[in-house]
């Protein structure tokens, strides 16, 4: 079975309380149970995570290129200048797995601060916008091009 990856930055914890006109009223323990739940629809074995810690994110993606597990990245407000995380998720697409920014609101249809991506160059793709569907497509797009 293959296995993914499926990271969450910083926030996301707060998931069904924060802002819920932006992200929705789904809480990351409903989220993570729909994964999972898309996963094995799918045949693949997701394994949900989220912190607010940068230097984890960078961990968790050293693990996945390691362990050689695709990984879908959510990587909230890092999206927008963390080069540490940026090349570590290069690391990951660089070592032939798939690795897709995912992004429950439309980050261009926000904030000028939120129109960069800094991931997203380094990203197999970026999929945003669609609320809690957006895991979703992102690991049907795992499962596609993982086949």
């Amino acid at each position: 079975m293959t296995r993914v990856l499926v990271l969450n930055g910083p926030n996301l914890g707060r998931l069904g309380v924060r802002e819920p006109e932006v992200y929705g009223s789904m809480t990351l323990a409903e989220l993570d149970a729909a994964v999972g739940e898309w996963a094995g629809e799918l045949g693949l074995d997701a394994e949900a995570r989220q912190t607010d810690d940068e230097a984890q994110l960078v961990r968790w993606l050293h693990e996945a290129v390691d362990a050689e597990v695709h990984v879908v990245l959510n990587p909230a407000a890092f999206t927008h200048y963390s080069y540490a995380l940026r090349d570590a998720a290069a690391q990951v697409t660089g070592a032939g797995l798939t690795l897709v920014e995912v992004h429950l609101s439309n980050p261009l249809a926000r904030e000028e601060f939120r129109h960069t991506s800094v991931i997203g160059g380094v990203a197999t793709g970026t999929i945003a916008g669609f609320g809690a569907d957006s895991y979703r497509l992102a690991l049907r797009a795992v499962a596609a091009r993982s086949a």
